[in-house]
C-alpha cells in the first residue's frame, strides 16, 4: 500500500512538473510576444471635489503606506512682482516655511516638523507657487494646524531674510562662471524678448531693495483659497479628509486678490546667429524657433515629429548624426513643448569642440530641413508612438502622481476645456500618419526663422574645422551677432576687456 501511494505521489508531481514547464526561450529578443495592454487612466471627476471654502482638491486616498501628501497649487508667480523687485516672487516662497510663522520662529517650526517626521516645503517660481506637506496619517490634524499657519501667517524672519539675501548675491555673482547659465539667460532673451517678464531676472539692485514688508505684501495679495488648487494623496478616509480641508482655508483672516491674466507679449529675436563669447573649450549650441500652445490641434504630430528629430534620445536623428555617426558630441537633441499660457519656444541643442560647432550646427539644421521635405518610415513613426503610449501608465502609477497630475490640469484649465485630455490621449497619436509628420514639419522647422545662440570661444569658434568647410558665419543668410557678456550683479554689458566674469 505504501509503495502505491508513493509511486501515485511521484506520478503526480511529475506531471505538476512538465505542466509547468516553462515556454522555450525565443532565439531572439524581437520574437517575444506580450498580451495587449487594457489600461485605462482615471477619470478626475471621481477624485474632483468643490470645497465650499473655494479651492478645487483632487482627493485620492491610499491605504498601502501609513501616510499623507498635501500638496496646494497658488495662482502667484515671477510675473506678479513690480517693476525692480526681480526676486521677489522667489524669496516669498522659500521663506514662507523656512521664515517660521507669527506663533512659532523658524527654528520651532523646523524642530517640530522634525518631531514630526514630516517635511514641509514652499516655493514659487515663473508662473505657479506650491506648499506641500508630507506627515505620518495619525499627525494630520496637528500638521493641519501647521500648514494652515504657514499659509496665513507667515513670520518672515529677518535673519532668515538676510541669509536668503546672502546667499542669492552669492548665487548672482557666479552667473558667469558657468557658460550654461550664460545660455539659459541669453535663450530666455532671445526667445520671448529682453521687455518680456519671463525674461527679466534679478539684480543685486533688486535683491537689495526687498523688505520683510515687501515679502508679506506679496503673501497678503495672493495666498488666499480662491487661488489655491489642492491635490492630497495617502492614507485617509474620503470624507473625512473633505471635511478637514474645509476647516483648513474656512475664514481666512485677510482678502486677496485675483491674479491677472499671464501676460503672453512675446517679442522673439529676428533670425540670424548670435554669439556669446566664452573662453571655454567646448561651444554650447541652441536652435531656436517660434513654438505652439499645448491644444494646437496639430500638437499630437508635433510631439512624434520631436520625438524621431531628436526628442527620442539613441532614435532621433539628430543624435545619431551628431554623436553615433560623427562623433561631435556627447548629447544632442531637441525640444518641442507645447505652452500652457504663451507658445513655448522648439530648441534643439548640444555642445561640441569649438572647431566643431558650425559643423555640428548644420548637421542639426540638415536634419530639420530633411524633417521638412521628405515622409518619415514606418518603423521609426512607429517608435515613437510605442514610446509615447506604452509608457503613458507611468503618468498615473500612484495615487501621488493621479492627484498631482489632475490638479494640475485643473489649475491650468484644461479640465474645464478637455476633461478626458488624458482617456483620448492614446488615441490621437495612433491617429497619426507619415503625411501628418511632413505636414507639421514642414509648417514649423522652417529654417528662415531659425535664430542660433551660440556661447563659446568666439576665436576658435569662427575658425571652423579644416576638414569641414561649414562656417559659422555662412549657416544662415542674416549676419552674425555678438551679444556682449553681462556684468553678473547688474545684468549690464560689460565694455572694454574685462573678465568674463568680472562683477563691479
Amino acid at each position: 500500500m505504501l509503495m502505491r501511494i508513493l509511486g501515485a505521489l511521484a506520478l503526480t508531481l511529475a506531471f505538476t512538473a512538465s505542466a509547468q514547464t516553462p515556454a522555450p526561450i525565443p532565439a531572439w529578443p524581437e520574437s517575444l510576444k506580450f498580451p495587449v495592454l487594457n489600461y485605462e487612466p482615471p477619470d478626475p471627476r471621481q477624485h474632483r471635489v468643490v470645497l465650499k471654502s473655494g479651492p478645487v482638491a483632487y482627493v485620492v486616498p491610499d491605504r498601502e503606506l501609513p501616510l499623507i501628501t498635501v500638496s496646494i497649487l497658488v495662482r502667484s508667480g515671477a510675473y506678479l512682482e513690480p517693476a525692480c523687485q526681480e526676486g521677489l516672487a522667489s524669496f516669498t516662497g522659500g521663506l514662507l516655511v523656512r521664515g517660521g510663522t507669527a506663533s512659532r520662529t523658524a527654528e520651532a517650526l523646523d524642530e517640530r516638523l522634525a518631531f514630526l517626521a514630516a517635511q514641509m516645503g514652499s516655493s514659487i517660481g515663473d508662473d505657479l507657487g506650491t506648499v506641500n506637506l508630507n506627515l505620518l496619517s495619525k499627525d494630520l490634524p496637528e500638521g493641519l494646524s501647521l500648514l494652515r499657519e504657514v499659509l496665513t501667517a507667515p513670520r518672515f524672519q529677518d535673519d532668515k531674510l538676510e541669509l536668503q539675501r546672502q546667499q542669492t548675491l552669492q548665487a548672482l555673482q557666479q552667473r558667469n562662471d558657468d557658460a550654461s547659465s550664460i545660455e539659459a539667460r541669453e535663450l530666455e532673451n532671445l526667445s520671448y524678448g529682453s521687455r518680456f517678464w519671463a525674461a527679466r531676472q534679478p539684480t543685486a539692485g533688486s535683491i537689495r531693495s526687498l523688505k520683510r514688508e515687501d515679502l508679506q505684501a506679496f503673501h497678503r495679495r495672493w495666498f488666499h483659497p480662491a487661488n489655491f488648487t489642492v491635490a492630497v494623496s495617502g492614507d485617509f478616509d474620503r470624507s473625512a479628509m473633505v471635511e478637514a480641508l474645509e476647516k483648513l482655508f474656512a475664514d481666512w483672516p485677510f482678502r486677496g486678490e485675483t491674479p491677472p491674466p499671464i501676460p503672453a507679449d512675446l517679442q522673439p529675436a529676428s533670425p540670424g546667429v548670435y554669439l556669446v563669447n566664452k573662453e571655454v573649450p567646448q561651444g554650447r549650441v541652441s536652435i531656436l524657433l517660434p513654438g505652439v500652445m499645448r491644444d494646437d490641434p496639430d500638437y499630437p504630430a508635433i510631439l512624434l515629429m520631436n520625438d524621431i528629430l531628436g526628442g527620442g534620445g539613441f532614435t532621433s536623428r539628430i543624435m545619431n548624426r551628431v554623436r553615433s555617426d560623427e562623433g561631435l558630441a556627447y548629447s544632442a537633441g531637441s525640444s518641442f513643448p507645447g505652452g500652457v499660457w504663451y507658445p513655448s519656444t522648439f530648441r534643439a541643442g548640444f555642445q561640441s569642440k569649438s572647431r566643431t560647432v558650425a559643423y555640428a550646427t548644420s548637421i542639426v539644421l540638415e536634419e530639420m530641413k530633411r524633417m521638412a521635405g521628405g515622409p518619415v518610415t514606418d518603423e521609426e513613426l512607429q517608435t515613437a508612438k510605442r514610446s509615447f503610449i506604452d509608457s503613458f501608465p507611468e503618468n498615473f502609477n500612484t495615487k501621488a502622481k493621479v492627484a498631482g497630475i489632475f490638479a494640475r490640469e485643473e489649475f491650468t484649465g484644461r479640465f474645464a476645456k478637455a476633461p478626458d485630455f488624458w482617456k483620448g490621449f492614446r488615441q490621437r497619436l495612433e491617429r497619426v500618419g507619415r503625411e501628418d509628420i511632413q505636414r507639421v514639419a514642414a509648417k514649423h522647422l522652417h529654417p528662415d526663422r531659425v535664430a542660433i545662440l551660440v556661447v563659446g570661444d568666439k576665436q576658435e569658434i569662427l575658425k571652423g574645422h579644416p576638414d569641414h568647410p561649414a562656417s559659422l558665419e555662412k549657416l544662415l543668410p542674416a549676419p552674425l551677432t555678438e551679444l556682449p557678456m553681462r556684468d553678473p550683479l547688474t545684468l549690464e554689458p560689460i565694455k572694454g576687456p574685462q573678465e568674463a566674469g568680472a562683477t563691479k
